[in-house]
């Protein structure tokens, strides 16, 4: 089941239905099933708190991603700052919702087992965000 909450943060205009299936569609690319995923759309205050308190980082992010993924069964939550996917649009010069739904997408990529953090792996997950949004 794939869930949408908020902490501190007005919900953001996604279309749950869709964007619960598109999010299937991608994890059934990847060869994967979804189980229990949150979604929690929160602000930067919330998101640097998170960072701080679980991961031990002093800096703002769009997406903090907990995997509690167990074989092809994804599971996870993903923790997503809309003050900063709106300051990170608009430095991209991108619209709001092309900016939500790439970040939206890019924790069910980590949770898919797409790294973006080794040498190259950068590249990797943003072809993979690209295919995604294709299926959008």
């Amino acid at each position: 089941m794939i869930s949408y909450q908020t902490i501190r943060a007005k919900m953001p205009a996604i279309g749950r239905r869709d964007t619960t299936a598109w999010i299937r569609r991608v994890a059934a690319s990847h060869g994967r099933r979804v189980g229990d995923v949150a979604y929690i759309f929160c602000d930067d205050a919330e998101i640097l708190r998170v960072n701080r308190e679980y991961l031990g980082h002093d800096y703002y992010t769009d997406i903090i991603t907990f995997d509690y993924t167990e074989g092809d069964t994804l599971g996870g939550d993903l923790f997503i700052s809309l003050d900063t996917v709106r300051s990170n649009a608009e430095a991209l010069g991108v619209a709001y919702a092309d900016e939500l739904h790439r970040v939206i997408i890019h924790g069910i990529l980590h949770l898919c087992g797409i790294d973006d953090k080794a040498p190259g792996a950068r590249a990797v997950m943003e072809a993979a965000e690209d295919a995604a949004l294709a299926l959008r």
